[in-house]
């Protein structure tokens, strides 16, 4: 599985206008606040139209402005992973995780939920509601719900920005899961550089809506 991006969206500041493929693992995007990483993930998510391009996973098409297409968010087959996890607080834990499969349309398969709940660790805290877990917990749910829908790619925006350096410790050795076990790309926006030489694969720096540098493990 890999993704391919190439498109240009115009902003008051800049034009952000960029081109890469992500493979399989963990690409990392880093750069100074202001230099469009958000943007261009929530461009990917399909929350944000670019001006022109196309963008692709394995031959879909996500968007192109040549072929008029353009997917919904929700038909976009992507798991979408917040700094401030956003889960629904009116929710217990376990209900969260079924609206990763809810919003895909997908089958409450309860051997699957109990897979997911399982890897993460999180099987004790599945009756409590989003204000009674810690902040480390509430990432590990959100995790849970992107997987649960079955992602083509995982979009990871700044996952860990919000958390201790003690949280941060806890939930890195799941993206690392996820980088070493899940067969699909994974777009981790981080200004961290430990996390990035801890996680990534492929590495590209974001400045002034242009990438600049890249790099790989391989």
């Amino acid at each position: 599985m890999s993704l391919s991006v190439d498109f240009k969206l115009s902003l008051p500041d800049f034009d952000l206008k960029v081109a890469f493929d992500a493979p399989t693992g963990i690409t990392a995007l880093s750069g100074h606040s202001g230099a469009g990483k958000t943007t261009l993930i929530n461009v990917l998510a399909g929350l944000v139209t670019p001006d022109y391009g196309h963008i692709e996973t394995d031959g879909r098409v996500l968007f192109s402005s040549a072929l008029k297409v353009n997917l919904k968010p929700e038909q976009r087959h992507i798991g979408y992973i917040f700094q401030d996890a956003r889960l629904f607080p009116h929710l217990t834990v376990l209900q969260n995780l079924k609206c990763g499969r809810w919003f895909r349309r997908l089958p409450m398969n309860p051997s699957t939920i109990e897979e997911i709940v399982t890897l993460l660790g999180i099987d004790h805290v599945l009756s409590r509601r989003p204000s009674q877990l810690s902040g480390g917990e509430k990432q590990r749910v959100a995790i849970g719900r992107a997987l649960l829908s079955e992602p083509e790619v995982i979009l990871a925006d700044e996952p860990l920005s919000s958390l201790d350096s003690d949280r941060k410790k806890e939930i890195l050795p799941y993206f690392e899961m996820l980088r070493d076990q899940m067969s699909i790309p994974i777009v981790y926006v981080s200004h961290d550089a430990d996390e990035v030489t801890r996680l990534a694969t492929t590495h590209f720096e974001l400045a002034h809506g242009k990438i600049h540098s890249q790099s790989s493990d391989s």
